[in-house]
């Protein structure tokens, strides 16, 4: 991801130039990731006690 691509995601997600100041790259990549997840719609499957015994 170069500079340009990293700033326009930023204004995207509604992260200001000074809101970058107190963030890591990482916890903006998080960001990132978080907002794809928001989208996912398969997280309606829950883990019944066979799904926990057999992990």
């Amino acid at each position: 991801m170069n500079t340009g691509l990293f700033l326009l995601r930023c204004v995207q997600i509604g992260l200001s130039l000074s809101d970058l100041d107190l963030l890591t790259i990482g916890m903006v990549q998080e960001m990132f990731i978080e907002r794809e997840n928001d989208d996912y719609d398969g997280w309606t499957q829950i883990a019944t006690q066979h799904d926990m015994d057999v992990w």
